[in-house]
């Protein structure tokens, strides 16, 4: 295991001590997200958690969860205990950029639900401001696609179809993804809602004053991130 991925792991765990009996969890998706599922399968697994059900972001976290033995159940506008998750930026006021593994949708309805949100990863993803390091993932309906994209460009973004093995990526939701650069700083609750509003665009990835805490992993030991720290 690298050393970046043994970060992604601490945090994960760190937040795994959340988890408590006859919770119903929120499971995020991504390189850290998988931790927290691992850690909390395997707390199953020994009894030492015991009647959890939870709610997968993803068919990937759902499909890992799954074969751990998690029970899973869908979102029918039920209250979710908790809901962890990674995330590709976060600044001093826990506002994330999340999204670049291409589920920000799924993330998005789910941790809308919890009443507690936990932020997990390593020291690399912590900015000052939001947009320094990673792009706003937007996802947009197939249909006119570029029409939507001419729209993102008006609101000062650079907006990139994203790609994988040479094709359109394709979310869970069968849409594809602009991802959105943009210059710093920016008011981004003002542009959140611009995004929303805008015609063809399904969801952003800008994750506003939802969670509660974020747990990022250093080199030399877990910082413990809050609104008011």
């Amino acid at each position: 295991m690298t050393d970046l991925e043994s970060l992604k792991k601490q945090a994960a765990l760190k937040a795994l001590e959340h988890v408590q009996s006859n919770m119903l969890v929120g499971l995020g998706t991504g390189s850290t997200a998988k931790y927290f599922i691992a850690g909390l399968g395997e707390k199953l697994a020994k009894g030492d958690l015991k009647n959890i059900s939870a709610i997968a972001t993803s068919k990937a976290s759902e499909d890992q969860a799954i074969g751990l033995g998690i029970p899973m159940v869908e979102l029918e506008g039920q209250s979710i205990d908790l809901a962890i998750d990674g995330m590709d930026e976060v600044d001093p006021h826990l506002n994330a950029i999340k999204g670049l593994g291409g589920a920000l949708t799924r993330e998005k309805m789910v941790e809308s639900c919890a009443r507690f949100f936990i932020l997990i990863g390593d020291e690399t993803k912590t900015v000052q401001n939001i947009g320094e390091k990673a792009p706003i993932p937007v996802e947009v309906v197939q249909f006119a696609w570029k029409a939507t994209q001419k729209k993102l460009e008006a609101l000062d973004t650079r907006p990139v179809l994203r790609l994988k093995d040479g094709k359109p990526f394709v979310t869970d939701n069968g849409n594809f993804i602009l991802d959105c650069h943009i210059r710093p700083p920016r008011e981004v609750f003002s542009l959140a809602q611009t995004l929303s509003a805008t015609p063809g665009v399904v969801e952003h990835g800008l994750f506003l004053d939802m969670a509660q805490i974020a747990y990022i992993a250093t080199q030399t030991d877990i910082l413990v991130m809050t609104k008011d720290s």
